[in-house]
């Protein structure tokens, strides 16, 4: 089992860098092991415009291929209002403001939470409540 969770921890690092490659704005990572049967960690992240929303769901995509990590899916990519990009045990959600506004899912579940600094150009560990 410590195998899997290295890898789960690598993936999340590598998709939290993801995010930063692009400028995503407002970036959250939830860890939701011990309470989903969906996902072990979910990324929730902002663009200030659709366009700017569908740019960093395609850049996170595109980073992530080159490392050899296809998603299991990904939804939303049409409107640019709310892409979901599926990795098994990471998620991201990258939103448009106002619909992360509305919607608040990171409000939903009571989780460990880190709030990562979006000027850094990558990180390279996680807090403890996130490892």
């Amino acid at each position: 089992m410590p195998a899997k969770k290295n890898v789960t921890r690598e993936r999340l690092i590598l998709c939290i860098n993801a995010t930063l490659q692009k400028k995503a704005k407002e970036i959250v990572v939830l860890n939701l092991k011990e309470i989903s049967a969906f996902t072990d960690y979910m990324i929730i992240c902002s663009g200030t415009s659709e366009r700017e929303v569908q740019a960093i769901a395609q850049a996170i995509h595109q980073f992530l291929k080159k490392a050899g990590i296809r998603p299991m899916g990904i939804e939303g990519e049409t409107n640019g209002q709310w892409i979901l990009l599926d990795y098994d045990d990471v998620v991201i959600s990258v939103f448009y403001e106002p619909a992360r506004e509305f919607y608040n899912i990171e409000n939903l579940w009571d989780a460990p939470r880190m709030n990562i600094d979006e000027n850094k150009k990558e990180i390279k560990r996680l807090n403890k409540e996130l490892a």
